[in-house]
């Protein structure tokens, strides 16, 4: 609770004040000409929004930590670490978009090297960091609701955190095309990571009382689920100022960092695979991507009027507030199957 509320206090209040510092010094959003045409409108609204979701986040647990007197733990402080890399690495490319005045920030290359290097160090110092348990953030194990049979060595195991961070980062910043979409769906989700968190820690091996066949071997579950309710409560703040009409865009600083805290609380919670269930609406709007990627290089036509999907009901002629609107529906049913699945395979002890 206080790590939430603080979180949406700093970020409700905070927002509107680096809206006015950006539209002071001119920050504003570049629109792609090829795009929605009635995006054009937006062009010049604040953006680099991630800075407030970001720091409200780092503040609300830090304070909450101040204020009940508990040591942070390693889990929670490695899953700040590849939020706030994973948030510069975004900052830089806004950065550039703005002070160059062009649509496109850091170049691919130089993109995918940046957040290379935060999921890298992020994957290796996981596996490190023991409790009195000999347990660390992560396992070396691939995750669905709890460890699987399937372990990887060290090294996969840093190529598979990889690809899981950049996978799912590069979703959330995908999904960021309309006022609000990536936002709400992203609260969702930690929304979700809480009640995991919490679930976790009332089950947790480390407990006598709750040790069982179906408990859970997680190092810090009730800090993990802290670290969520920051992140919930920091996007419920920012959604104020999102909605549409946007006052601010959460640009790649936000959506970054948004998928990289998602990826690192899958990791550290042991519910890697899950992810997809619960963040099913980035995976559907990723996918749309593939799909029309690939349609045009071996076949030379498009599925899509346009890539990612809610650009292409855009162009069918659906309202934005519509479109975004629907796609929370399916973000919170996604999430809904998500939980039922986790805690169904608690009761069957799978």
């Amino acid at each position: 609770m206080y790590s939430s509320v603080i979180a949406l206090v700093c970020s409700l209040v905070g927002t509107p004040l680096i809206i006015r510092v950006l539209v002071k010094r001119g920050y504003g959003q570049l629109i792609r000409d090829d795009g929605p045409k009635n995006h054009l409108t937006k062009r010049g609204t604040p953006t680099m929004g991630g800075i407030v979701i970001v720091l409200s986040t780092l503040f609300a647990y830090g304070v909450t930590k101040l204020a009940t007197q508990h040591m942070p733990s390693a889990s929670a402080l490695l899953v700040l670490f590849l939020m706030t890399g994973l948030g510069g690495v975004g900052f830089v490319d806004d950065f550039i978009k703005i002070y160059k005045q062009r649509s496109l920030g850091l170049r691919a290359k130089a993109k995918m090297i940046g957040q290379a290097l935060v999921a890298v160090v992020f994957a290796v110092l996981v596996l490190h960091f023991p409790d009195a348990r000999g347990l660390t953030p992560a396992s070396t194990s691939v995750s669905f609701l709890q460890d699987t049979a399937l372990t990887l060595g060290p090294v996969v195991f840093v190529i598979w955190a990889y690809l899981l961070i950049s996978g799912t980062s590069n979703a959330v910043n995908l999904t960021d095309g309309l006022d609000g979409l990536a936002t709400g769906a992203s609260a969702m989700v930690f929304a979700a990571y809480v009640l995991i968190g919490v679930w976790q820690y009332g089950q947790s091996c480390a407990d006598p009382s709750s040790a069982g066949p179906g408990c859970y071997e997680v190092r810090d579950p009730l800090d993990l689920a802290i670290v969520a309710a920051a992140l919930m409560g920091a996007c419920f703040g920012f959604l104020w100022w999102n909605a549409s009409p946007a006052k601010i865009f959460m640009g790649d600083t936000g959506s970054l960092a948004l998928g990289g805290a998602l990826a690192g609380l899958a990791i550290c919670s042991h519910t890697e695979l899950l992810t997809a269930l619960l963040g099913g609406l980035f995976a559907i709007i990723t996918l749309s991507v593939i799909i029309q990627v690939g349609s045009y290089k071996l076949r030379g036509k498009r599925v899509f009027k346009m890539a990612p999907l809610q650009h292409h009901f855009e162009l069918m002629g659906w309202a934005e507030v519509t479109i975004v609107i629907r796609f929370w529906i399916i973000a919170g049913l996604c999430v809904a199957l998500g939980l039922g699945v986790f805690y169904a395979g608690w009761v069957t002890g799978s």
